[in-house]
């Protein structure tokens, strides 16, 4: 009997644990357009894709995306883990262009209904 309640009680958890959609973001990465992405980054983003780093405004991850994009044009996306905690996530992605495939990992934390961007690393 405990056994079967306590099964029950996981089933009615696992029911309200919800994973952020992470859509919007994956299918940037896969079209490479940063400036879909400028909308759902935090208000300060680290970023370092090949060649360039810096901790910045929206604005400025998404010059630095753009100029990333322009020399690696993507041919695809496919998230390869995806993980929340609470008010955090982070997923890992691969991100096949004509430059090479590239290991992408994105956190982010989640305000309300909003999933915000806090960093993206490209390597």
């Amino acid at each position: 009997m405990k056994q079967a309640v306590l099964t029950i009680l996981c089933l009615l958890m696992s029911v309200y644990i919800q994973v952020a959609d992470i859509t919007t973001i994956s299918n940037a990465f896969k079209g490479g357009k940063a400036a879909n992405l400028t909308a759902v980054m935090d208000q300060e983003v680290d970023i370092a894709v090949p060649g360039a780093s810096k901790k910045g405004n929206p604005k400025e991850a998404t010059t630095i995306l753009n100029s990333f994009f322009e020399k690696n044009k993507p041919t695809g996306f496919s998230v390869v883990h995806h993980a929340d905690k609470k008010e955090n996530g982070f997923f890992v992605g691969k991100l096949p262009t004509n430059g090479g495939e590239f290991r992408v990992n994105v956190t982010y934390r989640v305000d309300g209904d909003n999933m915000l961007i806090q960093s993206i690393r490209i390597e």
